[in-house]
């Protein structure tokens, strides 16, 4: 277990390492210069080259691109030359020197994400660190409210296979997969945050935390949580309800639920300490690729509904050509799907030991 675990770290970091690679080159290749998009009222030919000068627009792309990777290696190699070095010495990041050869110095210091273009030098490492635990809390509530209905719904779906409740259940869930988030997004804010705002005291847009009218402080809003949420979880509570009922159907086939039958047990007690916890592989899997998936598919949602999430600072941050905060923000989101795929495996291992020795 802890070989394929090992296995599953060293793809996890070349995945990263093409997740990097394509979107630099792809997004330095969007027509449109970044810095021109810097640049003051004034717009004058020296002040353009001076953010060209200072951000490595003035290199080929080949070269920023190294250095982009030198920065966000744990372990960098600099030129005591050059003016990365200086910057590194005045404190563009902390580090331990490993050791020096010659012209060059090899420092050991955290991947370095570099600062957004268009917010007065902020590090994109803040941004992230400010805007991911609101997309986090939104993620896990979305994921919490799938897989609690999901697992309810598909257990009722299997125990009253063909009736009408399962009929309309099934039907719920080809609709829930068919609309996108976005639709949905505009749809639940319109009907609850606008038409029945009067009863539902729900808000059009928002986020977790809001300003009191006086501007002296935030507080917490948790009314805005509802919609987004409600909206992020519908397609994986569609994935789960099919998948939780096929799997608990095909688990009740099996002999050893013949053999719990024929002993006198009950149904719920069948289904609670037997039939559960086999049916849920296929689920867990469901849940996993969904809640990795949340983090990304919440752009849009959070857009919509005006949530200061990872989703609506990588919007702004395609607008601006904010090349570092797409990057980064991206990493993050390829770190979750990585370690959201170690974790299931180790859980894996504790809901059907069969995997756990292979």
């Amino acid at each position: 277990m802890l070989k394929k675990l090992l296995h599953k770290f060293v793809y996890g970091i070349i995945t990263l390492f093409g997740v990097v690679t394509v979107l630099f080159f792809i997004l330095h290749k969007i027509p449109g210069d970044a810095a021109q998009m810097m640049q003051d009222q004034r717009e004058d030919s020296e002040q353009l080259l001076a953010i060209k000068k200072k951000y490595g627009f003035d290199k080929s792309l080949t070269t920023q691109y190294l250095l982009y990777l030198n920065d966000l290696s744990p372990i960098s190699l600099h030129s005591k030359k050059t003016e990365d070095f200086t910057s590194l010495k005045k404190g563009k990041y902390s580090y331990m020197q490993l050791f020096s050869v010659g012209k060059y110095t090899l420092v050991l210091k955290k991947p370095y994400l570099r600062e957004s273009y268009h917010k007065s030098g902020k590090k994109v490492a803040t941004i992230i660190s400010e805007t991911l635990p609101n997309t986090a809390v939104l993620a896990v509530t979305s994921i919490l409210i799938a897989i609690v209905i999901g697992i309810l719904f598909g257990i009722l779906s299997a125990l009253y296979k063909d009736t009408l409740f399962d009929r309309l259940v099934s039907v719920i869930s080809i609709f829930g997969m068919s609309i996108p988030s976005f639709f949905s997004a505009i749809l639940f804010a319109w009907i609850f945050g606008f038409v029945l705002h009067k009863y539902t005291n729900l808000n059009m847009t928002g986020s977790l935390y809001a300003v009191d009218n006086f501007g002296e402080g935030k507080y917490i809003q948790l009314k805005n949580l509802i919609l987004p949420a409600l909206v992020l979880g519908i397609r994986p509570l569609a994935v789960i309800i099919p998948l939780m009922k096929n799997s608990l159907l095909e688990v009740l086939e099996q002999d050893y639920i013949r053999t719990a039958r024929a002993k006198g047990l009950t149904t719920y007690k069948i289904i609670r300490k037997h039939a559960l916890k086999n049916a849920l592989n296929p689920v867990v899997t469901a849940i996993s690729g969904w809640f990795a998936s949340l983090l990304a598919g919440a752009v849009f949602v959070e857009y919509i509904f005006g949530w200061n999430g990872l989703g609506k600072e990588i919007i702004n941050a395609l607008n601006e050509k904010d090349y570092p905060v797409i990057i980064g923000t991206s990493i993050i989101i390829a770190s979750m799907f990585i370690l959201i795929n170690i974790f299931v495996d180790v859980i894996y291992g504790w809901l059907d030991p069969r995997i756990r020795t292979s």
